[in-house]
């Protein structure tokens, strides 16, 4: 099995040129996918044109992860109905420098056969001279040509385009070009909408070197229900830094994907071997309830991207909801894990000294109408602290019981739950 069939089975594949199941097939060969540095840390958007770097170094092939420091300087058209924002030089090393940190994470930069390189766009882009760039790029591409690509058209359609970022296609394709001279690169990847950017690459090394070089392009994902893929329930992107997006709720988008979705995720986003997902599509059909296939996706890809300890963390976070410990979590696990859950705030002085009773604290989050109720619903076994089960009426609240002496979880019965926060 070569890499491309390895593509095919996984679906990663949405259209490649003619001739490169061959190549890949016979040769090993650099390739190469540019990151935009848009954001100081990459998306779930970002984690397939990732897989695919990876796929290509384990069967063999030398990867380029491309940092944008040139590119992200101009912005990418593709895909946008307006012009984006330009962002300043300074914000882009510090996009730069939370990406690189990243990228370094997925691939082997010490192999000793076929060892990634990490290069940045802005060493030749931003050092070739404006008429040498005209003279010798400029001058292969049709304006004609340019206007039939469908990331152009969309926005003739539109809101127009500004010559600057009518101008991404030629840099793209320059990159391309220095690639092919430096390090022998004939294979670019992305997403499908990069298209017409990478073909046009490849019609410039040929004009300038009568050379043979190749596109591959991946889907790009939506859920079964619609939604784009990568965006949480709130709309906000998932993002790959752990400060941005919590390994927890990394962990949930996982292991929340549709039964529908999940076969999918697992051969797009998972190293797992065929007969492994299909066995575990057998799970999905006899016993979708018990969510195996979900849980296997959420811990290899919530492994691969935040590693075994945040694994267990997150998951140790996923049973506080069916009456896990809290005791190793920390505050901003908890607000991550009762981020949709009720919370009411006290302030220090009410849970200072011998503190609030619990009968109390207990009405006031609402778990109860009155005291009385929430006393029988104590000596009854109902109500937990931090999910211990309390059955002494007489129990106060103190600072010494909240996490971080900032929050106490109270659990009534099996799944209703309330957040108090200690105000600051």
């Amino acid at each position: 099995m070569s890499v491309f069939d390895e593509f095919k089975w996984r679906g990663l594949l949405y259209d490649s040129t003619d001739g490169l199941e061959e190549t890949l097939a016979k040769e090993k060969i650099t390739a190469y996918i540019g990151f935009d540095p848009t954001a100081h840390s990459l998306h779930l958007g970002s984690l397939i044109p990732i897989i695919g770097l990876m796929h290509l170094q384990r069967f063999g092939h030398t990867p380029i992860p491309v940092a944008g420091g040139g590119t992200g300087l101009i912005g990418d058209p593709s895909g946008r109905n307006s012009e984006r924002p330009l962002i300043t030089k300074e914000e882009l090393e510090y996009n730069l420098e939370g990406i690189k940190e990243q990228l370094s994470r997925f691939l082997d930069f010490n192999s000793k056969t076929n060892p990634a390189v990490m290069v940045n766009n802005a060493d030749w882009l931003t050092t070739t001279p404006l008429t040498d760039f005209l003279r010798n790029i400029g001058k292969h591409f049709s304006v004609n040509a340019m206007l039939t690509k469908e990331s152009v058209k969309m926005r003739l359609n539109g809101d127009g385009i500004s010559y600057t970022e009518f101008s991404y296609m030629l840099l793209q394709s320059f990159d391309y070009l220095r690639l092919y001279e430096l390090y022998g690169c004939t294979l670019q990847m992305g997403g499908s909408d990069q298209w017409g950017n990478i073909t046009a690459g490849i019609d410039l090394i040929r004009r300038v070197h009568g050379a043979k070089a190749h596109c591959l392009v991946f889907p790009l994902l939506t859920t079964a229900s619609g939604v784009k893929f990568g965006k949480s329930t709130g709309g906000g992107s998932v993002w790959l830094d752990a400060g941005l997006t919590s390994p927890y709720n990394f962990y949930q988008y996982f292991f929340n994907t549709e039964d529908a979705d999940v076969m999918h995720y697992l051969k797009h986003f998972t190293f797992l071997p065929q007969t492994e997902i299909e066995a575990l599509g057998q799970g999905v059909e006899n016993h979708p309830e018990k969510r195996e296939a979900q849980r296997k996706l959420a811990q290899e890809v919530t492994r691969m991207v935040h590693g075994d300890n945040a694994l267990r963390k997150a998951e140790e976070a996923s049973q506080v909801l069916f009456g896990g410990s809290v005791a190793n979590l920390s505050l901003k696990d908890i607000r991550d894990i009762f981020a949709a859950a009720p919370s009411i705030e006290v302030t220090p002085d009410e849970i200072a000294g011998e503190g609030m009773s619990l009968a109390d604290l207990i009405v006031k989050a609402g778990l109860a109408k009155s005291k009385g109720e929430a006393r029988r619903t104590i000596e009854g076994g109902g109500i937990n602290v931090q999910n211990i089960r309390e059955t002494d009426v007489k129990r106060t609240i103190t600072v010494s019981d909240a996490i971080e002496g900032k929050a106490v979880v109270l659990r009534k019965g099996q799944k209703e739950y309330r957040l108090v926060l200690v105000k600051d």
